[in-house]
């Protein structure tokens, strides 16, 4: 667990105003040309424009490229195991009602070890930003072929193409029990990245977002055709989905009106793989949230913190030899 520099630490003063300086933390390790540094940029100008209190945010990932993302937001930050940052990130929740916690994971992280704790996740329902960054290969460990790869796309595990049939993630969210919100996006419009993150903090539950993202290593080609032709895209239009400013919405030759609490049209929607939808499919703010379920009835103080960590220090103390 890592956290903020001590002058951080004074909080909800009314003369402070948070700008982007304030949540870059260390600077970017990630490739030129990554997806993953507009994601970055994304939600530090999400963190501004809601003023969220560093003191009061958590990044929470696992392993992978991905998983740095704490590492490069100035708030506190959980850098986990690999396929555990939501239990990890729900832990932080049930504890710290009042904290705004936000997990990245790739999709390997996501999809493959930590596929149980991203089902069970759904089911819970606690509130948080889920961000899936999904760019269909193991890339901190060099290629190798992950759940998300498409079928025949040749890798280093898979030198003659990949066997199975990705994993799609939207269906599965949409297919769990008290699922909320699921939305998809894509990295090179920020704009649409924005928005799409934007609507998901706003939202009372668990937000689930999948984020079409480049490698530029290993599978540069792979999102390509749709980066030089937005036709390739379908943006869902609602007055409960997502917004784009004129000059961006522009760009959407393909759009349909799609309804996000119609959970049965944003299941079909989800299957469709050219033109890429993108927006919000579905969201459901009626569903109960594990994290007000269990809302402890009083907090505890500092004090009592204390005491309670004490006593079971305590219980693990070596006594002194008696003397003789």
């Amino acid at each position: 667990m890592f956290g903020l520099d001590s002058h951080c630490l004074i909080a909800d003063r009314e003369e402070d105003y948070y700008d982007l300086e304030t949540y870059q933390g260390s600077l970017s390790r990630w490739c030129s040309g990554c997806g993953d540094n507009a994601i970055l940029s994304a939600v530090q100008r999400l963190c501004r424009d809601e003023q969220l209190s560093p003191e009061k945010t958590v990044f929470v990932s696992g392993i992978g490229c991905a998983a740095r993302f704490p590492h490069y937001m100035k708030t506190y930050g959980f850098h986990g195991l690999h396929g555990r940052a939501l239990p990890v990130a729900q832990g932080v929740k049930i504890r710290r009602p009042d904290l705004h916690v936000f997990v990245n994971m790739g999709d390997g992280d996501c999809c493959s070890i930590g596929a149980a704790h991203w089902i069970h996740a759904i089911r819970y329902n606690m509130k948080m930003v889920a961000m899936l960054h999904d760019n269909g290969i193991y890339g901190l460990t060099k290629m190798q072929a992950s759940p998300t790869t498409p079928e025949g796309y040749k890798t280093r595990t898979t030198p003659r193409g990949a066997l199975l049939r990705p994993i799609n993630p939207l269906t599965t969210t949409l297919g769990v029990t008290n699922v909320s919100f699921v939305a998809n996006t894509v990295e090179w419009i920020p704009d649409l990245l924005y928005a799409t993150i934007r609507a998901a903090y706003q939202h009372r539950g668990f937000a689930f977002v999948r984020i079409l993202q480049r490698c530029p290593h290993f599978t540069k080609d792979l999102f390509e055709p749709f980066v030089r032709d937005p036709n390739k895209l379908l943006l869902l239009q609602h007055p409960d989905g997502i917004q784009l400013p004129a000059e961006t919405a522009r760009i959407f030759k393909n759009t349909t009106a799609h309804d996000p609490s119609d959970l049965d049209a944003a299941r079909e929607m989800a299957e469709q793989l050219e033109p890429v939808p993108v927006g919000i499919l579905y969201q459901d703010e009626s569903v109960p949230t594990y994290d007000e379920l269990r809302r402890p009835l009083r907090r505890h103080s500092p004090d009592v913190v204390r005491q309670l960590l004490e006593s079971e220090f305590d219980k693990f103390g070596i006594a002194p030899p008696k003397a003789r």
